[in-house]
């Protein structure tokens, strides 16, 4: 496997990450849609009692930005600064490792609990993708999960285990603040809905030499409930927002966060997985840590009932597993439409 961190450093890009004159990305100036602007909730260090009016704020922001973009950022959200800087310069460290020793976790092969590849798997051997990535479960840190994790370098597991419960923490406390925003108990999220293992993907983007001609990731809507992520002070991340891609901007120790596909049919449509994408840049590396909050592979997934009125607001949806969910999201190489398509209810 021919890694882009161990790559010589490219001049040109080579002809395999050359995408077709269509599917190249719209590179956004700083000054694009400044009328347009992605949210930025403070949660006051994330540990607010429900009478608080600060929580109710927070949780009206969350549904409101939502609403409006399926995307947003938090700030003041408790994980500390020291937390996040630890274990991005780990993973960072597992990156600049000799390709040799990176060799025994390269692997295409979705089933592993831990495993490093270039691209995507949903290429199917077309164009290429201008990014390396790890995937792997990252919570709770289980000798299941944990003995799959690197060994080198040294400092990788102890601060992913901090990082990660650290991270659990708050994605749970936005669930929660969601529920409270959309009149639900608070509790709704809790169990088999988010229970299922904690996923990770951390994406690393070297320099491009020419940004016109490729993507760092394709469009795409996330599978499971919710993504927390941190992108630190490179951006590169950008989300549709009606007909335009927008960047999204990175502010010191925020996290990015957005719904999943779950989030959306939980909903019945009311919060909706935007689809985003990634661009690269020919100054300076970049590396996104991405968690992913997934439901258990058996829970049974639906609209809620307080979502839906049978007169004014039918189910969008079907109840399924989510593990048929997985499933239909592969086969569908990660397409939006198609993948939702096979759940949704055709009223007539």
């Amino acid at each position: 496997m021919e890694l882009l961190s161990n790559a010589p450093v490219h001049h040109s890009v080579p002809e395999r990450y050359v995408f077709p004159p269509d599917k190249r990305p719209t590179l956004l100036s700083d000054d694009h849609s400044p009328d347009v602007a992605f949210p930025v909730i403070d949660l006051h260090g994330g540990a607010l009692p429900v009478s608080d009016h600060r929580r109710r704020h927070a949780a009206e922001e969350i549904i409101r930005a939502g609403k409006e973009f399926g995307f947003f950022q938090v700030v003041n959200h408790g994980v500390g600064e020291c937390v996040v800087r630890g274990f991005r310069e780990a993973a960072a460290g597992f990156f600049a490792m000799p390709a040799e020793e990176k060799l025994p976790y390269c692997s295409y092969d979705m089933s592993k609990r831990f495993r490093l590849a270039t691209s995507t798997s949903y290429d199917r051997g077309e164009t290429r993708y201008w990014r390396d990535y790890i995937k792997f479960r990252c919570y709770p840190a289980s000798d299941e999960n944990a003995r799959h994790w690197p060994s080198k370098p040294s400092n990788f597991t102890p601060r992913l285990v901090e990082y990660s419960a650290a991270v659990h923490e708050l994605a749970q406390t936005i669930l929660c603040l969601i529920a409270e925003g959309l009149g639900l108990d608070g509790g709704f999220f809790t169990g088999d809905l988010s229970g299922g293992d904690t996923h990770m993907s951390i994406n690393y983007y070297p320099p491009c030499p020419d940004p016109t001609l490729t993507m760092g990731l394709l469009a795409h809507c996330d599978r499971h409930l919710l993504t927390v992520l941190s992108q630190a002070d490179v951006a590169g991340l950008q989300a549709r927002h009606g007909e335009r891609w927008l960047l999204v901007h990175p502010i010191p120790g925020a996290f990015v966060v957005n719904f999943g596909h779950q989030m959306e049919i939980v909903t019945n449509g009311v919060l909706a997985s935007v689809e985003h994408r990634a661009v690269t840049n020919s100054a300076v590396a970049r590396m996104s840590v991405a968690t992913h909050v997934h439901p258990t592979d058996g829970c049974r997934i639906r609209p809620a009932s307080e979502m839906v009125d049978e007169a004014m607001n039918p189910a969008k949806y079907r109840e399924f597993a989510f593990s048929e969910f997985m499933e239909a999201y592969d086969a569908a190489d990660a397409s939006r439409e198609e993948v939702l398509e096979s759940f949704r209810i055709n009223h007539e």
